[in-house]
């Protein structure tokens, strides 16, 4: 099987969580300390070796295509004023790193995001990454770490992987949770990835009705087979496509595991969550720089 190099991120969506801010400025764009928060799901990316992302927006996102785009004249300017090494931190993606956008079109869910990049994946297995969850990038190694752990154990079991963490007990409510096939003791303190079989996953349960304390974190490796699914999964509530009933499918027929995250995540579309991650995100480039 070959190694994945293309990933999806959705970006279309209009950060109402996050109004007024994210009123006139993409949500996705909003600062975590001296960067945009999409900046380190896209660094999340390309180390655990994508090459080529795929952006699904809207009319209103070119925004986010310009950030990683090279900007031709603030470039000419600075490195004519002698600031070549800020001209070049501007200009950070690899030169092997594609960033490609397309629009959603309708509003229609998650898997219908997911979907839209169908025309750019073409036959690939793919990433994807919610922009709205940033993952700690202080205290664990992107290289090998999750995303890339997850990678490595689709190349080699061949099976579609999902992260997940265990959650308080008054969180469950809030999330998917995952329904495994066995018995798995998840440690509180977990100091490396793991990854094992699930049978489903429940949406947002009661805590009695809920079949593990292991929530959906928002990074996924997907076999190519979820295009089909999510081609013929009819709109559920809402009129939207959801992921869950395309992914139910995929596990039925091809098996899917859940992967344990390593570290810390943080909610940057919920703005309680935003603001603590844009404290400590600053903290720690102060921390650095200095």
């Amino acid at each position: 099987m070959n190694k994945i190099i293309h990933a999806v991120i959705p970006v279309a969506g209009f950060g109402t969580r996050m109004l007024p801010l994210s009123k006139s400025v993409p949500k996705e764009l909003l600062p975590l300390g001296n960067r945009p928060a999409i900046h380190y799901v896209v660094q999340e990316a390309i180390a655990a070796g994508i090459k080529h992302i795929v952006l699904v927006g809207h009319a209103q996102k070119s925004a986010i295509e310009n950030y990683f785009d090279i900007n031709a004249e603030l470039d000419n300017q600075l490195r004519a004023k002698g600031k070549g090494e800020l001209a070049d931190s501007l200009n950070w993606l690899p030169k092997d790193v594609t960033i490609s956008m397309i629009r959603q079109g309708k509003a229609l869910g998650l898997g219908h995001a997911v979907l839209a990049a169908r025309p750019i994946i073409g036959a690939h297995d793919f990433a994807v990454l919610l922009p709205d969850v940033v993952l700690d990038p202080f205290t664990t190694d992107m290289y090998t770490d999750n995303l890339a752990f997850m990678i490595h154990e689709f190349v080699t079991k061949g099976h579609s992987q999902i992260l997940v963490d265990k959650v308080a007990d008054e969180d469950v409510s809030k999330y998917g949770i995952a329904k495994l096939i066995d018995t798995v003791s998840v440690n509180d303190n977990i100091d490396a990835n793991a990854s094992f079989s699930v049978a489903g996953f429940v949406e947002k349960p009661s805590l009695a009705e809920a079949p593990s304390r292991l929530a959906v974190v928002g990074r996924y490796v997907f076999a190519n087979q979820i295009f089909d699914y999510l081609e013929s999964t009819t709109a559920s509530v809402g009129g939207e496509i959801q992921l869950t009933d395309a992914i139910d499918a995929l596990i039925s027929q091809y098996g899917v595991d859940v992967t344990t995250m390593l570290g810390d995540s943080y909610d940057a579309g919920d703005m309680r969550s935003y603001m603590q991650a844009f404290i400590y995100f600053a903290q720690q480039q102060l921390a650095v720089d200095e």
